[in-house]
């Protein structure tokens, strides 16, 4: 069958239960195609098509009949287009005679092949009449509003006739739906039709007596399913029952979904064991904390083990005695899946765009539909495990299309999503050729959270492009965070958008340290023996400080040419300072840093070869991954820490800088740059612009010679904000603003 539905009032109204039941119902069932009828223009129904549970129409039929396209490549269907092109005389023409009628106002909708205006039923003039006969024109009244001008013997009936014809399919396979009177042509060419509850009096009027056509008792989509039944198309109880049958339901309140386990899997004479992660992330045990109440919990994520050993249970238990009612639910993988989705796709089209490189961005359909794949697959695993109304808590980018996929499997459940990394503006964000997918997944969480607010603004601009919103509640974004003072800064945030009816929160709350992961490190008995060997290699040469990983958005090469332009024009600091840089390498599948790496070690090659002198070397410079517990000795002993990345979303490096100079009495200096997240948090740092080697050489040079009770000053303030503000926070500011999220529902 062939549903040709209109839209407002009809396919998207009704009670929500009644929405989902229809949509599911089209979406599964292959003997069902669908069409948009609508009054809108193409434009105003773009929108919907980023919707994920609004189901992707076969085709639309849009601007009251005038506009005719195939619901995937939007592309005009023909020769019906043209047929209907040929008769209309142009809106200018129309314009120009309806400018005498100033109480008709032109909509200001998109539209095209059409003039529409409101009007009132008391300002209508016999005039209009002869306006539409002499430019051979057809003129529509309706919802006693609506005045529309289309070229004649065009409208939703002719044209969905027209198409019906073009695609081959019987009358009595087509099922039409509507609900005022700009309906009624689809009522008079011979198909099955409902007139759906709550329709315009007028409507029903017209229509009464009509063999063909059938007046539901429930609006919106619960009269579509009864006319369904009513005509006995598709054997429709059984196809409806039985896709209420397939749903989902767990017994978890609350659903982690994250790309890491909160342990680390291995495999020992054949058995799966687990053991604590050798790279301890502070996020995670913040995470299972709050699990520690007893509260019934899942925690979604991949493993590829399950090829590796035979019997392999998806589910397992975290830690009886901490969280006895904590499973871990494992979505299994191939190595291939994983390679592609996450280290390639995620890495090489995501993450260069999200950082503003979207000139290295490499994008791939099959790639595409491979992380559609595996997303679906996280969906389907949480759908399983939440109970009616849980709390479902998804992170980052590479999970981006669960929402979509999520609220369609499980309308009930409330989603929360927190964007990890960067999130850009929309005139780099649009370059994503999924952007609407994106968006349209991402807009169906109740709360989305970023670090800092100038993130979430950066995703309310590219979502308004997307859809038609409304801003509900905006709230002052100091004295929390910077506002002019940093070039993330942003003095308001929008805190609620509402989008096809429902609510949205948006939320910035910056990832904080687990500082007792610091404590623990400085009060390990070899901290001392740490400095002391560092002090002894550095000699009486002051420490400049770089960690980071090996990427392109760190900055490096630009920070390397900064400190060779610092010692050309500060010839006294040769030999009295040394940049020791920490660069973790990249996974051996992430081939996108190779040439990075040797652009690294050529410069680097090149400041020591030109500044070197016995007993100096300028530039340390390790390719390697540090013990953490080491890492926090540099930290303590660090002069300056020079973070400059070009972009960042947040930057923990320099929140663990501040705390082991903060808990030590330090005096080092912070010098971040204005592009990372925390330059919006972190009062005290001195902030640098990366883009400009002589902003980074003359900042480093300020920070060298800043007098040791600023230092202090500055340290202590920077600190407050790390100690106030840390993991715990963190959680605890998420799990109150879904409380708030909850209240308001």
């Amino acid at each position: 069958m062939l549903l040709a539905t209109d839209l407002d009032g009809t396919f998207l109204a009704g009670d929500s239960e009644k929405r989902h039941q229809l949509y599911q119902l089209i979406s599964l069932h292959p003997d069902i195609d669908l069409a948009f009828v609508t009054g809108r223009g193409l434009e105003s129904v773009l929108p919907l098509l980023s919707d994920p549970t609004i189901p992707q129409p076969d085709y639309i039929i849009c601007d009251v009949g005038a506009t005719v396209v195939n619901g995937e490549t939007l592309q005009p269907i023909q020769p019906i287009q043209s047929d209907i092109n040929s008769r209309w005389p142009g809106e200018w023409k129309i314009e120009q005679a309806m400018s005498d009628f100033p109480h008709a106002v032109r909509q200001d909708v998109p539209q095209e092949r059409r003039c529409s205006y409101f009007c009132e039923a008391s300002a209508l003039h016999e005039d209009f009449e002869k306006i539409a006969k002499s430019f051979d024109c057809d003129l529509l009244y309706s919802a006693g509003r609506y005045l529309d001008f289309l070229p004649k013997n065009v409208n939703k009936g002719a044209t969905l006739t027209a198409l019906a014809e073009h695609l081959e399919i019987p009358k009595d396979d087509i099922l039409v739906a509507g609900d005022t009177l700009n309906d009624l042509s689809m009522y008079e060419h011979g198909f099955m039709g409902v007139c759906v509850g709550k329709s315009e009096k007028e409507l029903l009027q017209q229509t009464d007596g009509y063999d063909n056509v059938y007046h539901a008792t429930a609006s919106g989509c619960g009269g579509i399913i009864e006319a369904i039944d009513h005509f006995g198309f598709l054997n429709a109880k059984k196809a409806i029952s039985s896709n209420q049958q397939s749903a989902f339901l767990g017994e978890a309140e609350l659903v982690i979904v994250y790309h890491r386990l909160p342990f680390e899997e291995f495999i020992d004479d054949g058995a799966v064991k687990q053991r604590n992660p050798k790279s301890p992330n502070g996020i995670i045990p913040t995470l299972l904390s709050f699990f520690s109440d007893g509260k019934k919990g899942s925690w979604i994520a991949w493993t590829t083990l399950a090829d590796e050993v035979e019997n392999y249970q998806a589910k397992t238990t975290v830690d009886d005695e901490l969280y006895p009612n904590l499973t871990a639910s494992r979505v299994t993988l191939s190595k291939n899946e994983v390679d592609i989705f996450y280290k390639q796709f995620s890495k090489e089209a995501f993450w260069p765009t999200l950082h503003t490189f979207w000139e290295q961005a490499t994008f791939r359909e099959d790639h595409w539909k491979v992380f559609l794949k595996v997303n679906k697959k996280f969906a389907e695993q949480t759908a399983k495990e939440a109970a009616n109304g849980a709390l479902v808590w998804i992170h980052d980018y590479n999970l981006w299309m669960v929402p979509a996929f999520l609220r369609e499997l499980r309308p009930d459940l409330k989603i929360a999503f927190f964007h990890h990394t960067y999130f850009p503006s929309a005139d780099v964000f649009n370059v994503l050729p999924w952007r609407r997918d994106i968006v349209g997944s991402l807009l169906q969480c109740d709360f989305v959270g970023f670090h800092i607010p100038r993130q979430s603004e950066n995703f309310l601009d590219v979502a308004q492009g997307v859809t038609p919103l409304t801003v509900k509640e905006r709230n002052s974004c100091a004295p929390r965070f910077l506002t002019y003072g940093c070039a993330v800064g942003v003095d308001e945030m929008t805190t609620l958008i509402e989008v096809n009816g429902r609510d949205i929160h948006l939320g910035a709350m910056p990832v904080g340290l687990d500082l007792k992961r610091i404590h623990r490190a400085l009060d390990n008995p070899k901290f001392l023996d740490k400095t002391k060997a560092l002090e002894n290699a550095l000699g009486k040469s002051r420490l400049i400080l770089s960690v980071e990983r090996l990427d392109y958005t760190k900055g490096i090469l630009q920070k390397l040419e900064a400190f060779e332009l610092l010692l050309t024009q500060h010839p006294e600091l040769k030999g009295q300072v040394t940049l020791l840089t920490i660069c973790v390498p990249a996974a051996k599948e992430m081939t996108i840093y190779q040439d990075l790496q040797t652009q690294i070690e050529q410069v680097v090659g090149r400041i020591n070869g030109r500044f070197a002198k016995v007993g100096w070397t300028p530039v340390q410079f390790f390719f390697q991954t540090f013990p953490f517990n080491d890492l926090v000795a540099y930290y303590s002993m660090a002069d300056v820490m020079w973070i400059t990345p070009l972009r960042d979303g947040l930057n923990l490096v320099a929140k663990e800088f501040i705390a082991a100079q903060g808990l030590t009495d330090g005096r080092g200096v912070l010098v971040l740059s204005e592009f990372a997240g925390a330059a919006a948090e972190l009062r005290g740092a001195l902030l640098t612009n990366p883009h400009d080697k002589h902003d980074l050489a003359a900042t480093c040079f300020q920070a060298l010679n800043m007098d040791k009770d600023e230092a202090a000053s500055r340290i202590r303030e920077a600190f407050w904000v790390v100690d106030r503000y840390d993991i715990q926070a963190w959680g605890r500011e998420f799990m109150e603003t879904m409380k708030k999220v909850d209240d308001k529902a």
